[in-house]
Order: C-alpha cells, then structure tokens, then sequence
C-alpha cells in the first residue's frame, strides 16, 4: 500500500511540473509598436503617411501590421509603411497593432483630424431676362467644422473689375448673397470660392444665360399742332424750330400761313418755308391773293404725304423696351424727319408801298396766322410673356 502511495505521489509531482513548464513557453515575448504620422492635421480628401518601421519585435521578428484608420478602413501589411486617403472629415483615432512571430501582440494610436471643406450651396434663378437683377444665394453654405466663411464673387469673366489686366481674379463682393444688374442679353459667366481660413477651400464656376424680353408691337396714329399768331414788319422774318420725330414715326405734315384782310390793295407778300436739317428737305411757298369776292385770304400753303412707311403689327425681342424703339424709329428708310425742323416767316413786301417819297408807309406790315399739323406714327409696346 505504501508503495501505490509513493508511486501516485511522484506522478502528480511530476504532472505538476511539466504544466509550470508549458505554462513558461506559452508566456510570448510582446513586441513593441511605434506609429508616426506625417501629417496629423489635413484636408478632407488628402493623404496621410503612417511609419511604423521603429516598432521592436523584442524577439524574433515583426510578422503583420494591422492598421485600422478610424473611418471603417482596415488593413494589414507585412512591412510598417502605409498611407491613407480620408475621404471624409472629422477626427480619426489611427490603431496599430504590431504582431512577431512569437504570438506577442502590441497597440498604439495617433489621432488625426481632418478638416471638412465648406459644402458650396448656389442658387441661381433658372431664367434671367435682360434687364433682371439677379440673386445670386450662396448663404445655404456650410462648413463642417462650423467655422465663420469668406465668400469671394468674381461676378463677370468679361469685365476687369479692378483693372489689373486679368479679368478672372476680381473680388466684386464679399456678401453670402449677391444682387447682380443685368443690362443686355448674353452669357455670364463668373466664379465664387469660399474659404473657412482653416485650409478648407471650396470653388464654383456659374453661368448665367441672360435672354432677350419679347414685345408686341403696334402703332398709334396721331396729330401734333401747333398754332401762331404774330406780326411782321416788311423785310422782317420770324422762325419757329421744333422736334416732332422724336419718339414717333412722322407720316405727313400740313402747314397753312394766312394773312390778315388788307383794305387797301394789293396784298401782301410774305413766304413760308421749311428746312429739316438732317435730311436736306428744304421747301417753300408764297403767299397768293384769294378771291376778293369770296372774302378769301391771302395765303401760303406746304404739305407732303408718305414720308415714312406704315409700322407693322408684330412681335419682336430686344433687350429692352428702350432699345427696340430705337431700332424701331430708326430702321432703314423710316427714319425721315427725325432730327429738327425750323419754320420761317418772311414779310417780303406789305402793300401799297408810298406813292410819294419821304410820305408815310400806308401799308408797313401784316398781322399773320400760322398753322402747322404733323401725322406721326407712335409705337406701343407691351411685353409679352414666352410660351
């Protein structure tokens, strides 16, 4: 019995040996993780370089490195040189675990941050018309990080704002929202950057396609008069200027000198003329005796039809009211007594004359009426919306 005893004795001493003895190699040697990054401060969508070639395996060798980059990216690689591309802003906590090849295992960190550019948020209105002001809404722009944003417009590529030869660096504003004066139809085209004066830059490129407004046409016909009552001594003249083309089509005119009733015979004589400057028109008329027994005037006429032609009923675009009249007023062959006329009244002789010399005039002048009518054509416009 006592030999069973000894017997168990030695083999549970024994067992127990041999389990401290595994347990000793099964204790592995833990390696040593160092982790650098170049750079931990970055812009959203740069790279950031990791180095951990100066992680010890303390025995052995360093067999993987397991790298998690904090944003749902892992990876592992056999030697301890890696970058990565953070696509998203934010602050990342980069693990590294370091693996030898004695089972050891170590962990280090290094936190990035990653700087969001604004997020750009430009309205422009779908349709713009000569003679609009444009809003230009950038004030639903964000910044990520919450940082104060700097707005620059470059409102026209086609216009040196600040004269320095480069049309395409203006700052023509610096609000979040811009009114923009449009003038004539044409394409706009023009630049805005944000910045959150942390790095982060966001840029955009707008056109603006300004369209002509569309004008129904028609025409007003009228009659301008105008009425003298003056007198002349013989040898005097009167002359009267006027602008009646300005702003309408001119079609006819009418002009009737007519002198007072003389009781003496023979009647007076005295001319009417017209000169229009601009297109050399230049016409007269003198006075003839009516018939005595029909208690006529003496009188002097001038009259002329069809100068222009009739303006037509139809709908045009221009980019603005301003300027389709001018080119309606100023078509080719239409443009005819435009510029200024100038009336004049000449007393050429008031009879009878003195029969005797150094005997008083009987006759020195005549009171006279004139009476001038211009038919012109008036163009109206109403603007008209597209189809």
């Amino acid at each position: 019995m006592n030999r069973k005893r000894g017997l168990l004795l030695t083999s549970l001493i024994l067992i127990h040996l041999l389990a401290g003895c595994t347990s000793v190699l099964d204790d592995a040697v833990e390696p040593r993780a160092v982790l650098t990054a170049t750079s931990n401060d970055i812009q959203q969508g740069e790279e950031v370089t990791f180095d951990a070639r100066s992680s010890d395996a303390i025995e052995g060798s360093i067999t993987e490195f397991q790298w998690d980059f904090g944003d749902g990216v892992e990876q592992t690689t056999i030697t301890g040189f890696t970058s990565h591309q953070f696509l998203i802003s934010g602050q990342f906590n980069v693990q590294l675990t370091v693996v030898n090849d004695q089972g050891g295992t170590d962990t280090t960190s290094t936190l990035v941050r990653v700087n969001g550019a604004p997020i750009l948020n430009l309205s422009i209105p779908e349709v713009v018309r000569s003679g609009d002001i444009v809003m230009l809404d950038a004030s639903g722009t964000i910044d990520p990080e919450g940082a104060p944003l700097e707005f620059t417009w470059d409102l026209n590529f086609l216009e040196d704002s600040d004269g320095d030869g480069d049309a395409r660096n203006d700052i023509d504003s610096t609000e979040e929202v811009v009114y923009l004066p449009t003038e004539s139809s044409g394409t706009i085209i023009g630049f805005l950057t944000v910045d959150d004066n942390q790095g982060g830059v966001a840029a955009e490129q707008f056109t603006i396609e300004v369209q002509t407004r569309r004008f129904k046409v028609s025409w007003l016909q009228t009659t301008l008069e105008w009425n003298f009552d003056e007198y002349l001594e013989q040898g005097d003249s009167w002359n009267s200027n006027m602008t009646p083309g300005e702003g309408a089509r001119v079609l006819a005119y009418e002009a009737m000198l007519e002198l007072d009733q003389d009781l003496v015979l023979p009647p007076d004589d005295f001319t009417l003329s017209l000169n229009i400057l601009d297109d050399g028109h230049r016409r007269s008329a003198d006075t003839s005796p009516g018939n005595i027994t029909r208690n006529e005037s003496t009188t002097a006429e001038l009259n002329a039809s069809n100068l222009n032609p009739f303006g037509e009923e139809e709908v045009l675009e221009a980019d603005s009211a301003d300027q389709l009249l001018e080119g309606l007023l100023n078509q080719p062959g239409a443009r005819f007594g435009q510029g200024e006329w100038i009336w004049t009244v000449i007393a050429q002789n008031a009879n009878p004359d003195s029969t005797f010399p150094g005997q008083p005039d009987p006759d020195s002048g005549n009171d006279w009426n004139l009476n001038i009518v211009i038919t012109v054509l008036t163009p109206v416009l109403t603007e008209v919306a597209y189809e």
